[in-house]
């Protein structure tokens, strides 16, 4: 649940630009030809809010245009930054029927966010957001079922959640019915339904289900082994800034499995991956590891030699 939660507090706490537009997408596809969205997607916020509130005035239920407002405030766009404000606007959204509106106040709510926390209205919220099939909002009440408060984890309905939010597209979900196939926690254990699942994540080139795929790929399990193809998939994941792929190429390098032995190359993944925390001690052996000289251009060609004396004629072989 920490992971999931970092994500969504992202989007709170840093306005992250990616969520927001993976957030206001529907919205805006819907409302493509509307005003309010139009300036947002143009930039030009101030008039985004002008026009948001206008709608807001004629019909104080447009759950669009609350939400879109929330957004403004919460990023500062065209406004003063304004968590309390972007929180009051979030709910009135989400009351009116908006899932991303209910999805941020629930997790404003779960986390404490400039509101007292309140679980039970959090997951109230949620399961609005939810049952609009925002799929973020069903992947963290799986994640909050499993949680449990503290109890047992409930994984029949973590795993009805996580499914709900994979057919609404969250590859999160996928890798999280991935994770509790591998390890046989609330279902059989199955390494092929692992994999399958993986897979899912991985073509949505989710990075942890990158790694897991790759990783079981590379190994033949649950799935026909392929090294080539795993080590080219944890490298996408690494480049993508994923620590566990960054130190599984490290040691693939260092070892020469899949793949030449290259302890530049294992040195440097090794070295991305420790920049983020991951530190392996048994790769630390790689701070010796020279590089490799580059080649300087074409060698000059070497100077004639003189000739060597003529050899003295061998004497013959004593008779026997």
């Amino acid at each position: 649940m920490r992971r999931c939660l970092s994500i969504a507090l992202a989007a709170l706490a840093l306005a992250a630009p990616a969520m927001a537009k993976e957030e206001t997408a529907p919205a805006a596809s819907a409302a493509s030809r509307d005003l309010a969205f139009g300036a947002y997607q143009r930039g030009d916020y101030k008039a985004a809010m002008a026009e948001a509130k206008k709608r807001v005035e004629a019909n104080p239920k447009d759950a669009a245009a609350l939400t879109l407002i929330g957004r403004l405030y919460l990023e500062g766009a065209g406004v003063k930054r304004d968590m309390k404000q972007a929180m009051d606007w979030f709910r009135r959204g989400g009351d009116a029927g908006n899932g991303e509106g209910a999805y941020l106040y629930g997790v404003a709510l779960l986390e404490g966010i400039d509101i007292p926390k309140d679980r039970a209205r959090a997951r109230a919220y949620l399961e609005k957001a939810g049952a609009l099939d925002h799929a973020a909002a069903l992947h963290l009440l799986g994640e909050m079922a499993l949680e449990n408060g503290g109890r047992d984890p409930d994984f029949g309905a973590a795993i009805a959640f996580f499914k709900r939010a994979s057919a609404a597209g969250s590859a999160d979900a996928d890798y999280a019915i991935g994770v509790l196939y591998k390890t046989g926690k609330g279902v059989a254990k199955d390494d092929r339904e692992a994999a399958n699942w993986f897979k899912r994540a991985a073509d949505a080139e989710f990075p942890p289900g990158m790694v897991e795929y790759a990783i079981m790929q590379f190994n033949g399990v649950g799935v026909d082994r392929d090294r080539t193809t795993a080590v080219e998939l944890l490298r996408k994941a690494a480049m993508k800034g994923n620590a566990v792929a960054q130190n599984r190429l490290a040691h693939l390098y260092a070892e020469g499995l899949g793949v030449e032995v290259d302890l530049a190359k294992a040195k440097q993944w090794r070295d991305l991956a420790k920049e983020q925390g991951l530190n392996d001690p048994s790769l630390d052996y790689l701070s010796n590891a020279s590089r490799p000289q580059q080649p300087a251009g074409p060698k000059p060609p070497a100077a004639p030699q003189p000739p060597a004396p003529p050899k003295s004629p061998t004497a013959p072989a004593p008779p026997k």
